[in-house]
Order: structure tokens, then sequence, then C-alpha cells
């Protein structure tokens, strides 16, 4: 994925293309306490509280906080009337991912070629206008709760002022703007997180979780409504242990600034993960975790762990074998050896993995909420573009460990 898209000229053939990916716009979630939740991820994960849109900036049926890093925005939502679709879904499912966004050169274009090759609204395009700009956004549905936005924007609201630090949309305010909302515990969090950043990047991808039958249902959706392409395709023998097993097919945007796994459960002696995130999931669909790109993943996870961050727990017999598998991918493929310090990975924790690119790190988190659903991946690549299908069998028994004292397994 590329951390900045570079915007073509109006006559460039990106620009034509109505369904042309430009950047990941934001990732919204509903949550309970948008206030409190903004707290968690700037102490836990390094995010900058930026922006607000609440009672104080006009807003009266929600609050929304832009949290920033690197290239990465979260929105959190939570709703201030009862009849708020925030709280009707954070009462079904929890605090989750609810859109997916993607800054497109015209968003009512891209809804409009969406909806012609098969897709459903999820709301019709919206303007936002004011002195200094414009923002327009439609979605439609994909899996479960998920919705995809298509966002365009002119003047202050352009995507690279944004990332300047300009206002993310119309009613919102800096957190330190003079006249616009303050807190002095919003204002020293973020600037202990600049003096002590965890180089978190941006979306490198983000796995959806469906039924039982249904992957495929999904991959022909990404296919023919955004044009995406299969990128990599992982069956039961892929990711399997002795108790759960899953299947997953990896869908890309035409441009690969998105890829996007679609798992399904498979059959096995007891239940896999996929199934206990739909169990506690209302049998609904839903983005099971994101995966945040870092150039220096042992930076990452240090910095996460010494925040409170809880990651998986990776048996030391891992390492018994790791190098060995992976240092022989590298030699065969010509490809130069992990330059990491092996004794560092092994003492945070680590996953490596290997393939005819390079190699790549990765961990995971455990679930950021009561219920096992939705969780971060840190993944730091060096050349690799897969997943790390060498880690399956690893991390499946990690996560089965927590399935067991969940009593889910």
């Amino acid at each position: 994925m590329t951390t900045i898209a570079t915007k073509p000229s109006a006559s460039g053939r990106a620009s034509s293309d109505p369904l042309h990916l430009i950047d990941v716009d934001h990732v919204q979630f509903y949550v309970g306490n948008a206030k409190q939740a903004a707290f968690f991820y700037a102490h836990c994960f390094g995010f900058q509280i930026e922006q607000v849109a609440d009672l104080t900036t006009g807003v009266r049926d929600a609050a929304h906080y832009l949290l920033t890093q690197g290239n990465i925005r979260f929105i959190l939502t939570s709703g201030l009337v009862p009849q708020h679709p925030a709280n009707i879904e954070v009462a079904m499912f929890g605090d989750g991912v609810k859109d997916v966004a993607f800054t497109v050169f015209d968003a009512e274009k891209a809804y409009e070629r969406a909806l012609k090759n098969g897709a459903e609204s999820a709301y019709e395009p919206r303007l936002f206008k004011d002195e200094h700009g414009t923002v327009t956004m439609a979605g439609i549905k994909t899996f479960g709760r998920v919705n995809h936005s298509f966002v365009s924007r002119t003047g202050d609201y352009d995507l690279t002022r944004v990332k300047q630090g300009g206002l993310f949309k119309t009613r919102f305010k800096k957190i330190d703007a003079a006249g616009g909302p303050t807190s002095t515990s919003v204002l020293a969090i973020n600037e202990h997180n600049k003096k002590h950043p965890c180089g978190l990047k941006f979306v490198d991808h983000l796995v959806g979780n469906v039924e039982l039958g249904k992957m495929n249902h999904w991959v022909k959706f990404y296919e023919d409504v955004l044009e995406f392409s299969m990128f990599k395709h992982f069956d039961d023998k892929d990711i399997a242990t002795e108790y759960s097993a899953l299947m997953s097919k990896v869908m890309s945007s035409g441009n690969n600034l998105i890829k996007i796994p679609i798992n399904e459960p498979a059959h096995g002696k007891k239940k896999s993960q996929v199934q206990e995130y739909l169990d506690w999931h209302m049998n609904t669909p839903g983005v099971q975790h994101l995966a945040l790109r870092t150039d220096d993943e042992l930076h990452s996870i240090a910095a996460l762990r010494s925040r409170g961050v809880d990651f998986l727990a990776i048996p030391d017999t891992y390492y018994e074998k790791v190098w060995e598998r992976v240092n022989n991918t590298l030699k065969a493929h010509n490809k130069p050896e992990v330059k990491e310090d092996h004794k560092r990975i092994h003492d945070l924790g680590i996953l490596v993995d290997a393939d005819d690119e390079g190699y790549l790190l990765q961990l995971f988190t455990k679930p950021l909420q009561d219920r096992p659903t939705l969780f971060f991946e840190i993944i730091c690549r060096r050349g690799s573009q897969s997943f790390g299908k060498g880690n399956f069998k690893a991390l499946f028994e990690s996560l089965e460990l927590e399935q067991a004292r969940r009593g889910n397994l």
C-alpha cells in the first residue's frame, strides 16, 4: 500500500476512473463514549487527539473525535441521542469499525459507479460546505455492519491540507484552537505522544470476518462492485491447527492502495477465532482487525508494550525453528537476511515470516474491548507483501489459548 498517493493530473487515466482510490481517507469507529475511547487510543497507541465535532461546535446528535498518527485517521463517533445509529450498533455489537472510507476524485461519480456495479446504498451523497471548502461523501454497504464511504474534498478540506493539520470537515475544530474546545489533559497527552512517538504510519490492510459459506460472495462483491482483484488465497490447509481452521481470500484495489482479506470459518474439532468473533458480534460480519504499518517494528512494539498494550503471547518454542525457516526462504530467493536483532525480536515476542520478495515482522494485540472481536496488528514489511503464512500455526495456537481462557474454544 502506498503511504501517500500522488494525485495525477486531470487528464490522467486515474482521474477519469470513478473508483480510483487515492487514499484511505479515514476509518470510523462507533464507540460507547468517544471522549473516553479517544484517551484509550491516545494513551495506549500514541494517537494525537487532534479535532472534535460535538455540542461545543454545533453538532447536536453525536460526538466525533479525530485521532491521527502518521497517515492514519480514526474518527471515533458516539451518539448523543437515543436514535443515533452509533447507540443502536454499540448496544448490539460493542465498539467496532463502522466505515472504511476512501478518498476519490469525485464521490458522487464513485458512488454512482458502485451502484451501477451492484452495490447497495448506505447513504446518498452529502455535501458539507462552508467558506473554507467542501467535503462530499456517499456510502455503500459491504459485509455486515460495515460501510465504505467515498470522500472527495476541495479547498482547505483537501486531503493534502488535512494531512498537514487542516480541518477534517465542517464543524470540526482543533482541540487547541483559539476559540475552540480546549482540554488540559488532551494537550498534555498530545505533547507526550509527540515526544514519545510509537511510529505507526498508515493502514496496511483490514480483515473482514464473514459467515461460513459467504467468503466467495464477498470476494465477488469486491471484484464486481469496487473492481478489486484477488491478491492471495489461503485455505484450511494453510490456516489450521489441531483444533480450528479458517479460509481467507485477499482482495486488492487496482492500485494496491488497500488490501482486504476476507475470512470465513472452516470446520475443525473446536471453534475457530472467526466463529468466536461472529458469536460475540450477533452473528454479523465485520472488521476483525486493522493492520497498522510501521517502519520499525522493534521500536513500535517496545513503545506500545511500555504503554500497556496487551499482545498475544508467542511461545518460546516458536523461536527454536523460526530462524532456520526464514533464513532458508530468504537465501533461496537471494534476499537479505533479517537485519533486526534476533534476541530483541524474541524478547518482544514478535513474529517473523519470509517469502520470495523479502520478510515481514508482525504482532497482534489482544481484543481492544471486552468482547473478543476487534484487535490491531502491527506490521513492518521488508519487501514481503504477504500476510505471514508461515506464522499462522503459531498465531492460531496463541489465539486458541486466549479463547480457552475465555471459555470460547
